[in-house]
């Protein structure tokens, strides 16, 4: 986007007067209407910060801010403070993708080996047909998030090579291009082709490719320095006390094998740059990725069950998985679109092609629901304005759901966990090893034991008894604690280990279920 598109967007914000909130100064019934939209999320879910934007035919009619880069500071969210957008990352490496085929440097059908012949998948066969596009769709035979361990919780040790050699470890969940299950890893995969085919970093290539060539002046990825670009959104959890911000960026922000996946950030004024090249795309952007690419990009390529409350809420009747790209019929309308969920951080963009229209936003706290509600709220917008529906209607409708569904799971009561003694552990002590995630250790430690992973120190916490069962309790209250299940040496073969979420709802990126341990070693003094 150029500087002088920039400044029209800013020039929508009028700050507020306090350190919680900017309103977009023009005083119309719509504005107003976009303004309640806000304020109730905001106020529903208790959220530390967030920043909307909306495009009606093409122009940005609508740009908010509201709340604090980290609670209590007094620094303000605005349209240029940088929100990770997670899995909104995925379209941008797609379009990177699109780049090198128009540029004749990679094609769709290009068997993965061309790129990397290192890479392998559990099954041969697999690995022999798997193509660029099939990196894609969730449509590979992994299991949903298999493998996601060696991409988060971060920092950790995981990089794109040990992916590349851990994905021969990971038994599918299905057969190839039967499903759609959603992953990770093979967006990474996909950017180490868009490297070896551009013959630079997919770092480099992104800005090079995408960024700048786009005028996405703020967005960042790769390593950078917190201070030198400023304005940067911090993850929050919400407890009895407030939003408290976690896992706060040091100065230096280091490059992350994830990236592809789900590391980039932008700002506000850059999303809605990138949202507009998808709606009204100038001759430029068109010279920049052809008509012929962002028909790719945005077409139906692996079908996705429709949920329920999809059907019920929006009448929709068919969903599927692009390059890097939802779509859906919503109201008989289609709907192109992503979402973008780590740790505190919550974004969403939506796109109505026949419109020219959609709508971004990022939120810098526990969001799920708020992202939910505030989404089809927008949406209705444009798809149903007459239903009159507010944003406490559907946050009551999804708190009657979740109430319902907490009734019939299984979750466990786990107040009467204790610390597990080590001598009562002493049979399942010792060092273990899966082939793709690495080395763990079960070692004393002043009576207790503590679970440790070589790779992924986020990953250490007490290992507790429940009953007859023990179970990993996480120093990170923001990781889901997990089972373990001990298996005896038998016939040869050494002690085994398996691990399973306490939480079955739990995010399907602790795939504890993927792991096999066995044991190969004794803890050390």
């Amino acid at each position: 986007m150029c500087l002088v598109s920039k400044l029209l967007i800013a020039a929508l914000v009028l700050t507020a007067g306090t350190a919680h909130a900017s309103k977009s100064a023009v005083a119309n019934p719509e504005t107003k209407a976009f303004d309640k939209i806000v304020d109730d999320t905001v106020a529903r879910y208790h959220l530390p910060g967030i920043a909307v934007g909306v495009i009606e035919n093409g122009r940005v009619v609508y740009v908010r801010t509201a709340g604090e880069t980290v609670a209590g500071s007094g620094q303000k969210i605005t349209p240029q403070t940088l929100f990770k957008i997670a899995s909104n990352s995925k379209a941008m490496t797609t379009a990177l993708l699109g780049r090198l085929v128009d540029q004749g440097k990679l094609h769709w059908d290009d068997p993965v080996t061309k790129y990397l012949p290192q890479f392998r998948m559990h099954d041969p066969w697999v690995t022999a047909n798997m193509r660029v596009a099939d990196l894609l769709t969730h449509s590979s035979g992994l299991p949903q998030g298999g493998g996601d361990l060696m991409l988060w919780p971060e920092p950790n040790a995981f990089t794109r090579t040990d992916i590349i050699r851990g994905l021969a470890y990971i038994k599918p969940g299905y057969s190839f291009r039967s499903k759609y299950q959603y992953d990770n890893l093979l967006y990474v995969v996909a950017g180490e082709v868009a490297a070896a085919a551009g013959g630079a970093s997919y770092e480099t290539l992104m800005h090079r490719e995408v960024f700048e060539p786009l005028g996405l002046s703020r967005c960042q990825v790769g390593e950078w320095n917190r201070d030198a670009v400023g304005d940067v959104a911090q993850p929050h959890r919400r407890d009895r006390n407030g939003n408290v911000a976690i896992r706060e960026d040091a100065e230096m922000i280091p490059a992350i094998t994830s990236a592809p996946a789900g590391g980039i950030r932008c700002d506000l004024t850059d999303m809605l740059g990138w949202a507009r090249n998808w709606l009204v795309p100038t001759p430029a952007q068109l010279a920049w990725l052809s008509p012929a690419q962002r028909q790719i990009l945005q077409a139906p390529h692996m079908l996705i069950p429709v949920p329920a409350l999809r059907r019920t809420w929006d009448r929709s009747h068919i969903m599927a998985y692009g390059y890097g790209w939802r779509m859906t019929d919503v109201d008989g309308e289609w709907n192109v679109w992503h979402t973008g969920t780590l740790t505190g951080m919550y974004s969403m963009l939506s796109l109505l092609p026949d419109r020219r229209s959609g709508f971004v936003f990022m939120i810098n706290g526990d969001a799920g629901d708020a992202r939910t509600v505030l989404g089809e709220v927008l949406t209705k917008h444009f798809t149903a304005p007459g239903e009159q529906h507010d944003v406490n209607w559907y946050a009551d409708a999804l708190e009657r759901m979740a109430a319902q569904h907490a009734a019939t799971t299984s979750m466990p009561d786990t107040s009467a966990q204790r610390p597990a003694d080590a001598a009562e552990l002493a049979t399942w002590t010792g060092t273990y090893r899966d082939p793709w995630f690495g080395d763990i250790s079960l070692c004393p430690n002043n009576g207790s034991v503590r679970f440790t992973a070589a790779k992924s120190p986020k990953l250490a916490g007490t290992v507790m008894r429940l009953g007859a069962r023990y179970l990993v309790h996480w120093d990170d209250s923001g990781e889901l604690d997990a089972w373990l299940d001990f298996h005896a040496a038998q016939n040869g073969l050494p002690v085994t280990l398996r691990m399973a979420k306490l939480d079955p709802n739990g995010d399907f990126s602790s795939d504890y279920e993927d792991l096999d341990f066995q044991h190969v070693g004794d803890c050390h003094p």
